[in-house]
């Protein structure tokens, strides 16, 4: 990597950062109320389509591995992005919820992998110190995704913008924008041309050895938990805020994007403070604050509620997800680092958003509540906050007492306490 950088590089990676990260929020965030509402009454289809990150977390190490391989970074990227904008224009025009959700889970398919192939993309030819400077756009592209229900709803007079089809037609746009810029990238060439694929390393299966570790272990036991809670609020918080009346459902979660741009500077000194430990039991009570925010929110109808859990996001997501991630560097051989990385992130993204769904699926179809009048179903939340309240909780004490983070020798010791 180069120490310098021209500034048209730099605004071009920033660009991609900012529409890449803006794809997904304009229509995974509103699309749980839509998919209720079209399928029928008790069905799991809601539950399945909850699930199709996990999926196309799945799916992501092999478009990696195929970059790394065989064709550059950012022409995969164009592909993914080309196919991304025409699956979501089609489910534009989809009526039926079974053909919407193959259509979406396809969708998950080819976006989930360019998360990754932007990091490789910006890291290649960036600096390490400018690195950070470029990937908070993603964050303000997450933010800004919140224009597309604001045009909807202002300039084109679609009322409830977040709760029509219209939000699959925003994601299109944004997908096919962000698959022109891929052509005008810099060339990324694969690191690994030549050499043999393997999907048992690609999915960092190879790192499996390192649970012989008790550190390791319980570390993965409780973040895999740990996504119970924490992904319920990416999948079903915007049906609860549609359900308390809620008009703008992207604009108001992306507020919690808002202050991660705090968050995110402030990680590396609360680490170098608290220690992995109590970063993450910061970050795991957090998640509690959320829920006891929500609940209050729920049976007192104060607004003030809701505003709190969605705004102590940044410090969930930055005390748990990029936590996580730089414990597995620190705690992992050289070796196995990249490979550690992909399991953590298959517990994560996969593993952990398909148990969260399981989950609060049940919670959240015992919860319903159907008008005797309209037939109208709401949901009495206090049941599930409830719960995710109580993991949060149990979860905060359990790392406080049996974690015991093992770095190596080449990190920092105060961050290992």
């Amino acid at each position: 990597m180069s120490n310098t950088m021209p500034m048209a590089t730099r605004i071009k990676l920033s660009v991609m950062m900012f529409l890449q990260f803006m794809i997904l929020p304009v229509w995974f965030i509103p699309m749980f109320p839509y998919i209720t509402k079209m399928a029928p009454e008790g069905s799991n289809l809601p539950m399945l389509c909850g699930m199709i990150m996990g999926f196309g977390a799945l799916a992501s190490p092999l478009f990696g591995m195929f970059a790394d391989r065989y064709i550059n970074s950012e022409k995969v990227l164009a592909l993914c992005n080309f196919a991304s904008a025409a699956l979501l224009g089609y489910a534009y025009t989809v009526t039926d919820p079974k053909i919407l959700f193959v259509t979406l889970l396809l969708v998950m398919v080819f976006y989930m992998p360019t998360w990754s192939l932007t990091a490789t993309i910006a890291m290649q030819n960036s600096t390490t110190e400018a690195f950070p400077q470029i990937r908070v756009f993603g964050t303000l592209g997450w933010v800004a995704s919140a224009v597309f229900s604001i045009v909807g709803t202002k300039v084109f007079g679609i009322q409830n913008f977040d709760s029509t089809n219209h939000i699959f037609l925003g994601g299109a746009i944004g997908a096919f924008l962000a698959g022109i810029l891929a052509f005008v990238l810099p060339a990324t060439e694969p690191p690994a041309k030549g050499q043999p694929a393997s999907v048992v390393d690609a999915l960092g299966l190879r790192s499996l050895v390192l649970l012989k570790r008790p550190d390791f272990l319980v570390f993965s036991v409780l973040i895999l938990l740990a996504m119970v809670p924490f992904q319920w609020y990416n999948v079903y918080n915007s049906l609860y805020l549609k359900e308390r009346g809620y008009q703008y459902l992207t604009g108001v979660m992306n507020l919690g994007q808002v202050l991660e741009l705090v968050f995110m500077l402030l990680i590396p000194v609360i680490l170098k403070k608290a220690g992995y430990k109590w970063a993450m039991v910061m970050g795991l009570l957090a998640l509690a604050f959320r829920y006891g925010a929500f609940l209050l929110g729920f049976t007192t109808g104060a607004n003030a509620g809701d505003y709190a859990g969605i705004l102590i996001h940044g410090l969930i997501f930055g005390m748990l997800v990029v936590g996580s991630q730089m414990y597995v560097d620190a705690a992992a051989p050289a070796e196995l680092r990249g490979q550690a990385q992909g399991f953590i992130g298959l517990i994560m993204f996969s593993l952990g958003t398909f148990l969260s769904n399981y989950v609060f699926d049940i919670l959240i179809k015992k919860s319903a509540v159907v008008d005797a009048v309209t037939q109208a179903v709401s949901h009495n939340w206090a049941q599930p906050f409830t719960v995710a309240l109580a993991i949060s909780i149990v979860l905060a004490v359990l790392m406080a007492l049996t974690f015991k983070p093992a770095v190596q020798e080449k990190q920092d010791g105060a961050a290992g306490a």
